[in-house]
């Protein structure tokens, strides 16, 4: 069974984890906790979401979620939204990053935060993810979720432009 790390543990690094095969995928996150853009502060007793507000739906792929309670109808306008034909408007009452949080139970991977990755480099087929703190790791497939600058800023082959290994699928 191959070893899987997801970088990043923000809604398309969670839900990815969601879908892959349980008891071999790891999540790394360079920050304190989950979210990514979907971040979510709460201070005395008040709760803040720093990235999306609500989310925009036009098919039912967010069933689960509502089923349950993560995500509930917008019932209240939005100042400057725009609300297209055959849409539904949704809202997370404990927070945005409830969703990032729900599908990285659901993986039931093991995550780890404070996991800064800087560097990554095939080794006899294998890709070695080095961080700012720790040894590095061996993974048979990694898989990149964070944002395009910070890829920008791995070092190793993944920084090489002409190493593209015949196995590699870019999503865009």
């Amino acid at each position: 069974m191959a070893r899987v790390l997801v970088v990043g543990a923000g809604l398309t690094g969670s839900a990815c984890a969601a879908l892959l095969p349980r008891g071999r995928t790891r999540v790394w996150d360079k920050a304190r906790g989950a979210g990514g853009r979907l971040s979510t502060s709460r201070r005395a007793g008040c709760t803040a979401d720093l990235g999306a507000q609500y989310f925009t739906l036009e098919t039912g792929l967010y069933e689960e979620l509502l089923s349950h309670g993560i995500l509930e109808p917008l019932r209240a306008p939005v100042e400057g939204m725009v609300v297209k034909e055959g849409t539904r408007n949704y809202v997370a009452p404990q927070g945005s990053s409830s969703v990032v949080k729900y599908f990285l139970k659901k993986s039931d991977a093991n995550v780890f935060f404070e996991h800064h990755v800087t560097q990554i480099c095939l080794r006899d087929g294998k890709w070695e993810v080095s961080r700012k703190t720790g040894s590095p790791e061996q993974f048979d497939i990694v898989i990149l979720t964070m944002p395009v600058p910070q890829i920008l800023q791995l070092q190793g082959d993944i920084a090489n432009s002409k190493f593209i290994p015949q196995n590699c699928r870019y999503l865009t």
